[in-house]
């Protein structure tokens, strides 16, 4: 099971929201170093201020260095004169060497002299005095810089520095600062290009989603209107590729109804010679023979040209009332002695093709008189469908066999006999004029006993 969404369009969106997404929680990472250097910021500038004023004296007037490093040095800031630097120096991360350069430029600038200076250790502390981590930084406890350095002074010798300086008052919680933050700059960027992402994409399926209903309506009517070809390039490929496919199913249906009209008309010559002759014959069982075998060699030249026929529509669409077609098909099978009833009426027309429609009702009608008793035709309309359902008492149709009685030529009466089994094609014929219509034909077996051939249309629109 995945959890993409099933359109092309979600797909799209989902992908491109997840992409801005998570480059803004990567982008979010700044937030880290802003937030480190913003705290180390005041205790830096304040140890510079301090330091600057240690090497004004040290360098005006040298003999007042030791007591004045004696007055200031406190836990807190402790001082110490070296002779020589430190020989052992961690290596900085590019956050502490940001600071060493922000603590030298502070000292030259309040100077006015180039101090040479070495950051030697840097460590952000908690208000328990350990070290802090990222809810340090994004809390709302104070911070404190724990700073270990040297500087070199104007008679050569070098000052040890080890102070620890607090963050200092703030006026907003970095917690505040980062939900203002988000709601004002993520939140607002988020759902601005959300809104873009939906449009953008919306316009770029927008192309695949008409060539997607002209392939749906090209089952329903081979004969519609070429695609337009518009669009981005790949999708004026595609409708040409459509529109050609089009162009050759439509020639490839004609061809094979020219082949088998050909036949058909090639077969009723012989057909014709062979029945003159055959009432030639003395022999009167014979004849009769003869007369059946033509008889049905007609019946399943014509049917089979019905059928193939049955797929090409050449009539106009146009509003067809089912009640007076329903109706109509009554009467005609009344007038031969069967009995049909009709239950319920459809309140509105429906568009169609009449006399393919008509044909499609009658086969089914037809096919239910042949095999069963009790014909009960039922129209079920709803605002989005219309249902015929034609039902009868009848032994029904095996579970394994629902499926194969709508394929071309598959006969449930086992015998070849024509006039008891007809030719396999009814059933065929009724389910592929449903289709042209974007309907369905369904058999099922009724708990009770009987069948019901159920015909379901979609309204348009």
């Amino acid at each position: 099971m995945t959890l993409l969404p099933r359109t092309l369009y979600g797909r799209l969106v989902v992908i491109l929201v997840s992409g801005m997404l998570a480059a803004q929680v990567l982008t979010s990472s700044i937030w880290y170093d802003v937030r480190h250097s913003q705290v180390l910021e005041i205790p830096t500038r304040l140890i510079a201020s301090r330091l600057a004023d240690i090497v004004r004296v040290a360098t005006t007037d040298p003999r007042r260095t030791g007591l004045l490093l004696q007055s200031l040095s406190t836990p807190a800031f402790n001082l110490e004169l070296r002779n020589a630097p430190s020989a052992e120096r961690a290596p900085l991360t590019a956050q502490d060497r940001a600071t060493e350069s922000l603590l030298r430029s502070l000292i030259d600038e309040k100077t006015a002299t180039q101090t040479p200076l070495n950051l030697l250790n840097l460590t952000l502390l908690d208000n328990q005095g350990h070290k802090a981590g990222i809810d340090t930084l994004f809390g709302s406890s104070p911070a404190a810089g724990q700073f270990t350095l040297e500087l070199r002074l104007a008679d050569g010798r070098w000052l040890h520095v080890q102070a620890r300086e607090d963050q200092g008052w703030t006026s907003l919680a970095p917690a505040d600062v980062m939900i203002d933050y988000f709601l004002r700059i993520y939140l607002v960027r988020i759902i601005v290009v959300a809104i873009i992402v939906l449009l953008a994409v919306r316009l770029a399926v927008r192309p695949l989603n008409q060539l997607a209903q002209a392939a749906q309506a090209l089952g329903q009517d081979i004969r519609r209107q070429p695609l337009p070809i518009k669009g981005p390039v790949e999708v004026q490929r595609a409708a040409q590729a459509f529109n050609l496919m089009q162009q050759r199913l439509l020639a490839s249906l004609a061809e094979r109804t020219r082949f088998l009209a050909a036949v058909s008309h090639d077969l009723r010559s012989p057909i014709t010679r062979l029945r003159l002759r055959t009432e030639m014959l003395d022999n009167e069982p014979l004849k009769e023979r003869f007369r059946k075998d033509l008889t049905d060699m007609e019946g399943l030249v014509s049917t089979t040209l019905d059928f193939v026929s049955s797929g090409e529509i050449n009539e106009p669409r146009q509003s067809i009332d089912i009640n007076a077609l329903l109706q109509s098909l009554q009467a005609d099978l009344q007038d031969v002695g069967e009995h049909i009833t009709l239950t319920g009426r459809a309140t509105r027309p429906f568009s169609g093709y009449a006399r393919s429609l008509k044909r499609c009702v009658q086969n089914l009608l037809e096919n239910t008189v042949r095999y069963a008793r009790d014909v009960h035709v039922i129209v079920d309309e709803q605002p989005a469908s219309l249902t015929i359902t034609v039902r009868d008492s009848g032994p029904g149709i095996a579970p394994e066999q629902l499926t194969q009685v709508l394929e071309p030529f598959y006969r449930l009466e086992s015998s070849r006999n024509s006039s008891t089994g007809g030719y396999g094609l009814g059933l065929s014929i009724a389910q592929t004029v449903a289709a042209a219509h974007g309907g369905t034909l369904e058999l099922h077996n009724r708990p009770d006993g009987g069948l019901d051939a159920v015909l379901r249309f979609e309204h348009d629109g």
